[in-house]
């Protein structure tokens, strides 16, 4: 007889409360410590967290959702499907970091966006050649790990046909999921060995169903699970979607023999009445949003987990997603005001309301009554709350709105930002940041700490924007930048200086492998109390004949990378933030900044998983963007980024915001980008990146000159720009300079050859 719980999360934080596995791994890296003691590290942020959900009351906890870089790398060591590349590497952690990273010989796997999250994942490579081999011993030693602690542990893995649908084809045009049934036999003693653990229960994420797929890969799931489920000597399955509804997968999926299926109710809309095998199934309710910070309409909630209980025979209570995607906890804020601290809710506080409503549906809604009603209570103050609604900003954006008018056509504009400019075929430039150096970084902390004052803060920045300024001029660049060092984060750093939003001090999540933003929190209505960069960028151009880009984040991205509101609809948020960017471009503009750019790098990764909600998305956006950049003269270039995502689903929208110049990640996907542009008529700059800055491989003179050949191709020569792929923030110096210097050298030779 299948066991059954009635709490449950479908993932948590693997970062450590105080980012104890990235500074551990980054230590790795450097060679300052060896395997064991990273191991060890990792060993005991496992055990704790799995321990404070036990402590907190959950009766099934996910284990193997840690990973050292990313789920879906872990998937394919878990199935053998690294890229041959990494092979030579002999030791597997190393192997492992080599396709997260690259290494000087070895170019990494590409990275793009998990759906529409600001989480990165790796992204597979399977190739005609290769051959699928089950390597069960990471999450089979997890297992044991939990089991021994005395955790009701639920092994969690990325289910086969995710898996497939989110890795890239090499060396052929068949479709990934043709190559399923390889994998099933892998599932299937997976699971055996599972059972044999000791695991009562196993769950199979498949998250790309929610998206829109054909009735051929709806099928292929049904007969995947229709197989697995057929197993006798197997764990209970719990099959998780999340980010939306399952849709016409549903019914397909709960006609097979699977036992339960977690779904997402804050995200999605599955109707689960009108599926009758459900009534049979054990149901995972996604009530608790585990993407969000917001604390949890519990009535509401409550109402929901209800009105499931007419329908289906057993039910669970759950986050709606892993809760990779939050904070660990709101106790290590306390410089909240009260009326704030009351509305938010992080992980720890999302595992309590799990809890709170599993004793309401248990127990008795009586039993927890004080817990509903301070949610009720913070519902009203933050209904009332005049910060969310500021009339002045209100209306001066809805006069903005009426009044404002588009800029000329992008050939008036080239001819007369060439005119101010002067600039050579195929001008060179970076995205903006230069590596945040430990002299940064104390100084940072020392400002933090008051042992220096805002006066010295600013006297040391400067220095290091000449040491940048001067390093660029150095190394013949021609468009320069400032650096960045006084910004802490390209979205915190805006977030901090704007009206409506509110910037944690410990609310780290995890963006990718090792790095980790805080991302802030939108909850009133945005408006700039003053400038934010006008004095940096002009100290910057006092330095130099060449022109300094000054740089923005855009509204799109401002609003991706924080932690929005949930009263008003996103594009009224986006818009308010457009207009507070939009008076900053045109200060830039007034101060003699004749290049701006705007930075959209997560344009793409906002874009609904369903087509018929794209529309709307990419109206709204694109338009936001418009309006924080329309605000200048013809003659003033705007500039814009995009970073590591799929892009062929946004590729008109990438024409529509009218930036002058667009760079572009093109390094790990080998310009591929570039046909897509041709595609859709694409007759504005672009610069498409020509190394990748995520790998510390430097990339030679040769290298760098055939990628801008290939660029040629596709962009005639008085368009295109030479570029790395994204900021260097993140990089040595050492190698930053190797690699400019090779980017510059590169240009020159292609520049020799037109």
């Amino acid at each position: 007889m299948t066991t059954t719980f009635t709490s449950t999360v479908l993932g948590s934080p693997r970062i450590g409360p105080h980012r104890e596995l990235k500074r551990a791994t980054e230590s790795y890296w450097a060679g300052r410590i060896d395997a064991d003691a990273l191991q060890a590290v990792a060993r005991d942020l496992r055990r704790q967290g799995l321990a404070d959900l036990r402590d907190l009351g959950l009766d099934s906890i996910p284990v193997n959702t840690f990973s050292f870089y990313d789920q879906m790398l872990d998937t394919a060591v878990l199935l053998g499907a690294l890229p041959d590349r990494v092979a030579s590497v002999a030791d597997p952690l190393d192997r492992y970091f080599a396709a997260a990273r690259g290494t000087d010989t070895i170019a990494p796997l590409e990275m793009t966006k998990w759906f529409d999250t600001n989480y990165h994942y790796l992204v597979p490579e399977i190739s005609p050649s290769t051959t699928f081999a089950l390597d069960p011993s990471k999450v089979l030693s997890e297992l044991a790990e939990a089991l021994s602690d005395g955790i009701a542990a639920r092994p969690v893995v990325i289910g086969p046909v995710t898996f497939l649908l989110l890795s890239k084809a090499v060396g052929t045009d068949e479709p990934l999921l043709s190559r399923l049934d390889e994998l099933l036999p892998l599932y299937a003693d997976l699971l055996g060995r599972l059972a044999k653990a000791g695991a009562s229960w196993v769950q199979f994420d498949e998250p790309a169903l929610v998206g829109d797929r054909t009735d051929e890969e709806i099928e292929a799931a049904r007969a995947a699970y229709e197989q697995l489920s057929a197993l006798s000597k197997r764990p209970s399955i719990l099959l998780a979607s999340y980010f939306g509804s399952l849709r016409d997968a549903l019914p397909a999926l709960a006609s097979t023999g699977v036992e339960g299926f977690a779904v997402d109710l804050v995200a999605g809309q599955d109707s689960i009445g009108s599926v009758p095998e459900l009534a049979r199934k054990l149901i995972v309710a996604g009530v608790v949003d585990g993407r969000n910070i917001w604390r949890s309409d519990l009535d509401s909630a409550l109402s929901t987990l209800g009105a499931l209980l007419g329908s289906v025979d057993t039910l669970a209570v759950s986050t709606s997603c892993s809760l990779l995607h939050v904070p660990y906890t709101l106790d290590a804020e306390s410089d909240v005001d009260k009326a704030l601290r009351s509305w938010l809710a992080f992980g720890t506080e999302k595992v309590k309301e799990v809890v709170t409503l599993a004793t309401a549906l248990t127990q008795g809604r009586e039993s927890v009554e004080d817990e509903f009603a301070l949610a009720r209570a913070a519902a009203s103050t933050r209904k009332d709350d005049r910060r969310l609604n500021d009339a002045s900003v209100r209306g001066r954006l809805d006069a903005v709105l009426n009044s404002a008018t588009g800029r000329a056509p992008a050939a008036e504009r080239r001819a007369a930002q060439d005119e101010l400019l002067s600039l050579p075929p195929l001008p060179t430039t970076t995205i903006g940041s230069y590596p945040q150096t430990s002299k940064i970084r104390i100084a940072r902390a020392a400002l933090r700490k008051g042992e220096i004052d805002e006066a010295e803060y600013v006297n040391r920045m400067r220095a290091e924007i000449a040491e940048v300024v001067a390093l660029q001029e150095k190394l013949d660049l021609d468009v320069l930048v400032h650096g960045e060092p006084e910004r802490n984060d390209m979205v915190q750093y805006f977030a901090e200086q704007l009206d409506g939003f509110f910037a944690t001090a410990n609310g780290w999540v995890q963006s990718y492998g090792t790095r980790c933003v805080r991302p802030p929190i939108l909850y009133g209505d945005v408006s700039r109390p003053k400038q934010m960069t006008v004095d940096w960028i002009t100290y910057a151009q006092s330095l130099t004949d060449k022109p300094v880009k000054g740089m923005l984040t855009g509204p799109v991205t401002i609003l991706a990378w924080s932690f929005v509101r949930d009263d008003q609809p996103l594009a009224d948020s986006a818009n308010q933030v457009a207009l507070a960017i939009r008076d900053e471009t045109v200060d830039l503009q007034a101060a003699g900044i004749g290049i701006i750019q705007v930075d959209e790098p997560a344009l793409r990764e906002l874009l609904p998983l369903r087509a018929e909600d794209q529309r709307a998305y990419l109206d709204w956006s694109v338009g936001a963007f418009r309006l924080a950049t329309s605000g200048v003269a013809d003659s003033t270039a705007i500039h814009t980024h995009l970073c590591y995502s799929e892009f062929g689903a946004v590729i008109g929208a990438i024409a529509g915001l009218d930036a002058d110049v667009t760079s572009i990640e093109a390094a790990r996907s080998h310009m591929e980008v570039l046909d897509d542009l041709s595609s859709v008529g694409f007759d504005l700059g672009v610069g498409p990146g020509v190394y990748d800055i995520h790998s510390p491989r430097v990339p030679s003179v040769d290298e760098i000159a055939e990628s801008l050949r290939e660029a040629l191709k596709a962009v005639p020569v008085e368009r295109l720009w030479v570029n790395p792929d994204c900021g260097l923030k993140t990089r040595g110096p050492i190698e930053v300079e190797a690699s400019l210097r090779n980017l510059v050298e590169a240009a020159k030779v292609v520049r020799a050859e037109l």
